[in-house]
């Protein structure tokens, strides 16, 4: 529970400033000082001029690697006038140094392979600014690249005075997109628990006054002060010779010149004594919330295997609390929709305690009142011995997991490891190691020294400070938020009954299924097995992931259940395993299920119902029977019906509170001229919704609807075919096809191509434009290969276009859907969100874009750097068990996927530029577009 606050608040994005001390800061690892044993497979290193780096080797994925480097460089290290300087810096990162011109540096790795935003990124938090580049091939050419360009990073930016007035229209309008109901709530409630807290008036992005004050002057005066080497650690991890990688950090890095090293400034003050206060912030998008919370002092707790036992023992107790309160939300009839209790560190400036709960609209004072006595409730009488022996096997099971798949973590963890070494100073032991003290800590765990530890930590909840947010005003404002309270605090608290814990119900279908075709698909080796009852099963061994299997489900329905007539048939087929089994549960099934590695659930597709879950090989009969039992089963219990009603209300209170809400709400009833299958219908229709239609709409296909299952990863092929056979196999006779739904009628694009006007309640400067043209179903490989191709060169000519050259766009995009099952079908749309006063120019900087590309080849430069990461892509998708998966799942049913992927390569190698005009011509003509924009209320539309 350490870092829960800190993790809320970074995802939603402490007194005076503090004096800044220029000694250097300490760069000794934490594990110098611990008696946690570091992993020794990784490589810890220092240069002389103060630079840290971490090495690895790791194959997975084989061949591929990853390189972040950190700079201890975030806006708290900002002066006032510097507000949002540390994140502008980053962006000026790719925008020109000492050896690589500005603009050059997105398109040297675009050559490489390496996709803007997808392989190359970075980002700016309150302590820190991270640079990532993630390499698709092992090649020493291109990990020189990726060090020259961190080193390029370190000391060279040019940051020239012509690149800052570019790219602060970028920044700029980043800063406009984040301006969402969610970020100012964010920014308030900051303000209201830490009130004198610098990191208060220090969210990454800044203000806009400062940004449009910035030079390259000030700029490059925060960028030499904060980028010094005791400030900065590399990290590379991936399948490299690791004194080849060393060699070239030190190659790079060493000329790095040396620099004193101001200390970060403190994240506080927050006061310990501050209590007793209430707030009511209202937006009309918010949902209904109360959080009531303490500060306490900060515990400085060195990582040691001391504190991970006390870590562990209070995790353990705010879990229990965190399953009670869950089991309350999942009644028929929830005080809440959800809540939840915890403690984290607010930087190293406090810790804070707090309650959070929400409710639905109305609601808040019956929500408090019972999550309030839940907390007093634990405090009071304690846990039982069988809610710590569930919690005991999930966190066993996590590290049993952790440890049988060690062997084949991704590079990407074993990064996120060495980073927490730097940012948390958390020692990054072996798996198996941990799962080895863990099991010799655990007898001695008990409900007693769990409540210990908790209370030792968790900062009581008396006269606390209370927040109200919503949509409408509580009755009796602040003073009843704090008589509530009061109220309940004052209660005599009674021990509730313990709940008792049943067995797994479902593990017996019938007799086994029998094998009637048992074959290998040549080309990727894919054992492909059809039941008597009709289920098809696909299998694939890989060692990719030790001690790891991927499943995936797929039932004949889904979206093409939905009729004109009926067009919510399928809706809240999501919510089916909420409803739990008919003879447990979900929160029967979560505490039966504790310390297995398992998923429940359904979604929907196009015209199928589908599961993707995770197992391992020993849990893997326990999954089956699981996904067995819901499609044989489901419960439709009222919990659910619950579950759904309320995500429908919040859904439409925030449909026009920014411009992609508003839009996605749109969007399907203009492109089909309001084909109800396609489009929102009225808040009472769902509402409306109920299990018992559901089970009228979907019954059938569970019960008869053709079943095709995918099996990857560490698998014993037979072992896997015996126990689907006892499973799915063992199911009444399905049918043996999915069905082709040719009864329903095609779907269709729109003949109106007149600008459509969409309104949103957002902020007065935001603007949404988006174009869309008809294109075709994806039955044409070559020709859906065409189109994303020019899916691609279209984002790289936008982001080169709207985001470099006219810094009006953060980051514009070009997609291409080709539907598989309504023939004909298909669009591509470019979308760019922008300021209202741009709207023009992003129009016309679109439409030259477009106009380009019908009237001449692109360059063959744009064109390598518009290709080379999806050939990458394609050289690496089945170094991951997803990429086996996406073409196991169907392919029974679907081979023509696999044919497509073998084919792929040789394909795209064969395009040339003048086949992006032929396909550009045919789809994307100036002027056929349909234009979509969306514009705040009350603005007059750009000319």
């Amino acid at each position: 529970m350490r870092g829960l606050l800190i993790a809320v608040l970074a995802a939603l994005l402490p007194a005076p400033l503090a004096a800044r001390d220029t000694s250097n800061d300490d760069t000794r690892w934490a594990f110098e000082k611990s008696d946690i044993p570091v992993d020794p497979d990784f490589r810890f290193g220092r240069l002389d001029n103060g630079m840290r780096y971490i090495v690895r080797h790791n194959a997975t994925p084989a061949g591929t690697g990853v390189v972040r480097m950190e700079v201890e460089a975030g806006s708290l290290d900002e002066s006032d006038s510097e507000r949002g300087y540390a994140h502008f810096v980053e962006h000026m990162a790719f925008n020109g140094s000492t050896h690589v011109p500005e603009g050059e540096m997105i398109r040297l790795l675009e050559r490489d392979g390496l996709a803007f935003g997808a392989d190359t990124n970075a980002s700016t938090g309150f302590e820190r600014t991270v640079y990532k580049l993630d390499l698709p091939r092992n090649d020493p050419a291109l990990l020189d690249t990726a060090l020259m360009l961190m080193r390029e990073t370190a000391s060279n930016l040019t940051i020239s005075q012509g690149a800052v007035e570019r790219e602060r229209g970028v920044v700029l309008s980043e800063m406009r997109d984040r301006n969402t109901w969610s970020y100012r709530n964010a920014f308030a409630s900051t303000h209201f628990f830490y009130p004198a807290s610098r990191y208060g008036e220090r969210f990454p992005i800044g203000t806009a006054e400062t940004l449009k004050a910035a030079t390259s002057a000030s700029l490059r005066s925060f960028y030499q002060r904060e980028y010094v080497p005791s400030h900065a650690v590399l990290v590379v991890v991936g399948d490299f010779d690791t004194a080849a990688v060393e060699a070239g950090i030190r190659r790079h890095f060493a000329s790095w010149s040396p620099a004193l090293a101001e200390k970060q400034p403190d994240a506080g003050p927050v006061y310990r004594m501050d209590r007793d206060r209430s707030e009511i912030y209202l937006d009309p998008a918010l949902s209904e919330r109360m959080t009531v919370l303490r500060n306490g002092r900060y515990r400085d707790e060195p990582d040691t295997i001391a504190e991970r036992q006390e870590n562990l023992l209070r995790t353990i107790g705010y879990r229990i609390v965190n399953r009670r309160l869950q089991r309350l939300a999942r009644s028929a009839k929830p005080p809440f929709r959800d809540a939840g209790f915890g403690t984290g560190d607010v930087f190293k400036a406090a810790r804070s305690t707090r309650l959070i709960v929400d409710t639905v609209d109305g609601a808040w004072q019956r929500g408090l009142e019972t999550a309030a006595r839940e907390y007093r409730r634990a405090l009071a009488h304690g846990f039982t011995q069988d809610e710590v022996t569930e919690q005991i096997a999930r966190i066993r099971t996590s590290l049993v997991d952790a440890a049988g798949a060690a062997e084949t973590r991704s590079n990407g963890t074993l990064a996120s490891a060495a980073l927490s070494l730097v940012n948390d100073a958390i020692v990054p032991s072996t798996p198996a190691s941990a799962l080895e003290r863990f099991e010799a800590f655990a007898p001695g765990i008990t409900p007693e020294v769990v409540m210990a530890a908790m209370k030792r930590e968790a900062i009581p909840l008396e006269k606390p400070l209370i927040r109200f947010q919503g949509r409408v005003a509580p009755e009796g404002g602040s003073e009843a938020i704090q008589e509530t309270w009061r109220r309940v605090m004052r209660e005599t608290i009674v021990r509730q009954p313990p709940t008792a814990t049943a067995s797994f119900d479902y593990t017996d279908f019938g007799p086994p299924g029998e094998v009637v075709s048992d074959r290998r698909e040549p080309e990727l080796g894919i054992r492909e097995v059809r039941f008597a009852n009709g289920v098809m099963l696909n299998l694939k061994h890989t060692d990719i992931e030790k001690d790891k299997v991927r499943i995936s489900l797929a039932v004949d329905g889904g979206d093409m259940l939905d009729t004109k007539a009926d067009p919510l048939a399928s809706e809240m087929a999501p919510y089916l395993a909420e409803g739990g089994l008919g003879k447990h549960s979900r929160d029967e099934l979560d505490s039966i299920l504790a310390g297995r590695t398992v998923g429940l659930g359904l979604s929907r597709g196009a015209a199928t119902f589908d599961t993707r879950v995770r197992t391992t090989p020993r849990d893997l009969e326990l999954q089956l029977d699981l996904m067995t039992a819901l499609i044989r089963d489901p419960g439709y219990r009222p919990e659910g019906e619950v579950q759904y009603r309320q995500s429908v209300n919040n859904y439409f209170a925030q449909l026009r509170a920014t411009p992609s809400s508003a839009l996605e709400a749109d969007l399907g009833a203009i492109l089909s001229d309001n084909d109800p299958r396609f489009s929102l219908q009225r808040v009472e229709d769902y509402r409306h919704l109920t299990f018992a239609k559901l089970r009228q709409d979907i019954g059938d296909r569970l019960a008869r609807g053709a079943i095709e299952v995918g099996v990857v990863g560490d698998i014993d092929e037979d072992r896997v075919i015996a126990l689907v056979g006892e499973t799915l196999g063992a199911l009444p006779p399905r049918e043996a096809a999915f069905r082709s739904y040719s009864d329903q009628p095609p779907r269709m694009f729109t003949t109106d191509r007149s600008t459509r006007v969409i309104r949103h309640t957002g902020p007065a400067d935001q603007a949404l434009l988006r174009i869309v043209w008809p294109t075709r179903d994806d039955s044409d490989p070559l020709d859906t290969l065409r189109l994303e191709m020019l899916e691609r060169v279209i984002r790289v000519e936008l982001t080169d276009q709207l985001r470099e050259a006219l810094g009006k766009a953060y980051s514009p995009s070009a997609s291409s859907y080709a539907s598989r099952h309504w023939k004909g079908y298909g669009v591509f749309s470019v979308n760019a969100s922008v300021d209202v006063a741009d709207v023009p120019a992003t129009r016309a900087a679109i439409q030259r874009v477009v106009s380009a590309l019908n009237t001449a080849p692109v360059s063959a430069d744009m064109f390598r750097r518009a290709r080379q990461p999806l050939l990458e892509s394609l050289h690496n998708a089945l170094k991951s068990n997803g990429g086996w998966l996406s073409l196991v799942d169907r392919a029974q049913t679907e081979p023509d996927r696999i044919d497509r992927y073998e084919m792929a390569k040789e394909r795209l190698l064969a395009l040339t530029p003048a086949d992006i005009t032929i396909v550009a011509r045919r789809y994307l003509a100036p002027g056929a577009g349909l234009e979509v924009l969306v514009l705040p209320e009350g603005v007059a539309v750009p000319e």
